[in-house]
């Protein structure tokens, strides 16, 4: 994945469920006085009841044939937790915007729930790509291609930068180990820092080239760093720094999710498929074809109900079932898809899109899924992260200039990022 996003795909409207929003920096609300509030309640309730009460009103489409190689039966795993009774929560909208160096537009309306809820104005110069939340430590990890800057969410004030680093990634969070490490896809290195102090602690080479998404396995304490142009993953031990493994992928790694009991999970984007890792033999244990998905980058999991989503770069996320190695579903989501998210909480899976739109789906249960709506966000803003606690969905972007001609060299030119307009968006309910 490059560490500069193509802001090169216009917006569209937003599909589903529909509903006025508050603009950008304030909280939407309802009510009035009089006959009309009247009307108007009455109206929403009638439109309620004609959709199914909209959340998991229709069935997904059925389950795709899919899959290969699935895994090994492993012993019974602890009974999941159940999902939400209730459908999915109404409301969710863009809450606000945080900006850090310059002010947005403000927020398009948004369907019933989440809703632009604020703009944090971050500027600075440079590119982004992945985030990473820390909820418990309320840290927000922003990739900034030479530089990796730490926002409080709450606040949407800057606490710090890690910098010095080349053609950032990902950063991967090891809260038990104290540590964080930051995948540099330039100079083909990791670099280890403090999550204390911010402070950079060591620099490991990769053993393949541009190592791209990069997560942590809790169950083996192992850094996982997915080298998209050798299309191999390099395991570090996560506290010595050493090389545990090589894997060759047999194609090219995107973003990956792990189940946190030793399973590690990742996108082959050239190849359309989910490659399955046994994180302690540092083996692949299964690899599943993912019918009606191109160029699947973005990835979240549901680990209680062994649950993968990944988003599809032909407007479609498929779900896939990790106890049975085969693909489930597949659903419509918005256009130009770079990450994924989920909330166990709500059960909401999310999709954040370069066209200017977060797709909300919910897990009515593990085998049904349904799309309840999109909010709309800004243009560019197609990486994204979930926090578990307050349910808010954060994502990036900026300001776009005219897009510059097409040349012999450079087919398709990207439009410049105006100076000083990065900004953070946050999405609520």
């Amino acid at each position: 994945m490059p560490h500069f996003r193509r802001p090169d795909r216009p917006a569209v409207a937003a599909a589903g469920i529909t509903a006025a929003a508050g603009t950008a920096g304030t909280v939407g609300t309802a009510g009035a006085a009089g006959p009309a509030a009247g009307a108007a309640l009455a109206g929403a309730v009638a439109l309620a009841v004609a959709l199914g009460l909209a959340f998991g009103a229709a069935p997904p489409a059925s389950a795709a044939q899919a899959g290969t190689a699935a895994p090994p039966a492993a012993a019974p795993a602890p009974a999941a937790p159940p999902l939400p009774a209730s459908p999915a929560p109404a409301g969710y909208h863009l809450l606000k915007t945080i900006a850090v160096g310059g002010d947005g537009p403000p927020a398009s309306p948004a369907p019933a729930g989440y809703h632009l809820l604020k703009t944090i104005a971050v500027g600075g110069d440079g590119g982004w790509d992945y985030l990473a939340l820390d909820s418990a430590a309320r840290r927000l990890y922003v990739t900034r291609s030479t530089r990796v800057t730490v926002l409080d969410p709450d606040t949407g004030k800057v606490v710090g930068e890690i910098p010095n680093l080349s053609g950032v990634h990902g950063v991967a969070l090891a809260a038990d180990l104290g540590r964080g490490f930051i995948s540099n896809g330039r100079s083909d290195k990791v670099t280890v820092f403090d999550l204390k102090t911010l402070k950079v602690l060591s620099e490991l080479k990769s053993t393949g080239q541009n190592p791209d998404a990069i997560l942590y396995d809790p169950a083996t304490h192992r850094v996982f760093a997915f080298n998209g142009r050798s299309g191999n993953a390099t395991v570090f031990e996560g506290a010595s720094g050493k090389v545990a493994a090589t894997i060759p992928l047999g194609g090219k790694p995107e973003f990956a999710a792990s189940d946190r009991k030793g399973s590690v999970f990742v996108n082959i984007e050239d190849k359309n498929e989910v490659v399955a890792l046994d994180a302690v033999k540092l083996t692949i244990s299964g690899r599943w074809p993912l019918a009606g998905c191109d160029e699947p980058s973005g990835m979240a999991i549901d680990a209680a109900h062994r649950r993968l989503i990944s988003g599809c770069g032909n407007e479609t996320a498929a779900i896939v079932d990790t106890a049975a190695g085969r693909l489930l579903t597949t659903l419509p989501i918005c256009k130009g898809v770079d990450a994924n998210g989920f909330d166990p909480g709500p059960a909401l899976a999310f999709a954040s899109c370069g066209d200017g739109n977060l797709t909300v789906i919910h897990e009515d249960s593990p085998d049904k899924w349904t799309v309840v709506g999109k909010a709309a966000t800004r243009q560019g803003a197609r990486t994204m992260a979930v926090d578990e606690k307050t349910h808010a969905v954060y994502l990036a972007t900026a300001d776009f200039g005219p897009r510059p001609a097409p040349t012999a060299a450079e087919p398709h030119p990207r439009a410049p990022i105006l100076p000083g307009s990065f900004v953070i968006l946050v999405v609520s309910p």
